[in-house]
C-alpha cells in the first residue's frame, strides 16, 4: 500500500512538473495571460466578433500586448512604492506582450493584408502609425530574443540592462501608434499613454535619485530593480 501511494504521488508530481514546469507560479502567468488570446481566436472561429472580426482580433491582441507591456514596466514602481512584488514573473509579462504583439503583427499581416508584400510596405511608406507599430515591434525582437539567463551570461549583465532599458522606447511607440491609429481619441487610448507617460517619468525620477545620491533602499533592494 505504502509503495502505491508513492508512485501515485510520484506520478502526480511529474504530471504537475509536465503541465506547469519547474515553477507552477510563473508557467500559469503563461497560461493565464494567453487566455485573452486563446478566447478572442475562439469567438473569431465561431463568428462572433462582430461585422468586421478581423478588425477586432487585430486591435483585441495588439491592445493586450500594450497591456502587459505596461504591466512590464510598473512592476519596480509597484515594488517601490509598497505594492505587490511581481518581480520573478517580469520575463513572463515581458514575453507575453512579445507573443501578443507577433499575433497582432500576423493578423495584420496575413488576414488584414492577405500577405501582399506591395500592400504592406505602401503601408509602412504611407501610414505613419503603420511606421510606428513597425518600429515598436523590431525593437521588441532582440528584447525577446534576450530574454533568458543564457544571453545574460553571455552579454554581461550591464550591457543586458542596457539593451533591455529599450523596452520603454517600445511601450511609447506601442502607445503612440494606438493613439494614432484612432480618428477620435476616446478614454482608453489616452489612458494607455498618460500610463506609459508616467511610467517613463518615474524611470527618470528613480535614475535622478540614484546619481544624486537620494535612493536610501538598501544595496540588495537596489540591485533587484535595476533590469527594470
Amino acid at each position: 500500500m505504502a509503495t502505491a501511494t508513492g508512485t501515485g504521488e510520484t506520478s502526480a508530481v511529474r504530471l504537475r512538473r509536465l503541465v506547469l514546469g519547474a515553477d507552477p507560479a510563473r508557467r500559469a502567468v503563461y497560461i493565464l495571460g494567453a487566455l485573452p488570446g486563446v478566447w478572442t481566436f475562439y469567438l473569431g472561429v465561431v463568428d462572433q466578433l462582430g461585422a468586421d472580426p478581423v478588425a477586432i482580433l487585430e486591435r483585441t491582441l495588439g491592445l493586450w500586448g500594450l497591456r502587459f507591456l505596461i504591466l512590464g514596466l510598473a512592476i519596480t514602481p509597484l515594488r517601490r512604492f509598497g505594492g505587490p512584488s511581481l518581480i520573478r514573473y517580469r520575463r513572463a509579462i515581458g514575453l507575453l506582450a512579445f507573443y501578443y504583439a507577433c499575433a497582432h503583427l500576423a493578423v495584420y499581416l496575413l488576414l488584414d493584408r492577405g500577405g501582399d508584400l506591395s500592400t504592406i510596405w505602401a503601408d509602412i511608406i504611407k501610414r505613419p502609425y503603420i511606421t510606428v507599430g513597425m518600429l515598436a515591434f523590431v525593437i521588441l525582437v532582440p528584447l525577446a530574443v534576450t530574454s533568458n539567463s543564457t544571453m545574460i551570461r553571455r552579454m554581461g549583465a550591464q550591457a543586458w540592462q542596457r539593451l533591455h532599458k529599450l523596452v520603454y522606447a517600445a511601450a511609447a511607440l506601442g502607445a503612440l501608434h494606438f493613439l494614432m491609429l484612432v480618428k477620435v481619441i476616446p478614454g482608453e487610448p489616452l489612458l494607455y499613454a498618460v500610463l506609459v507617460s508616467l511610467l517613463l517619468g518615474l524611470r527618470v525620477w528613480f535614475a535622478a535619485a540614484k546619481r544624486l545620491g537620494l535612493d536610501k533602499r538598501p544595496q540588495r533592494a537596489r540591485a533587484a530593480g535595476r533590469s527594470s
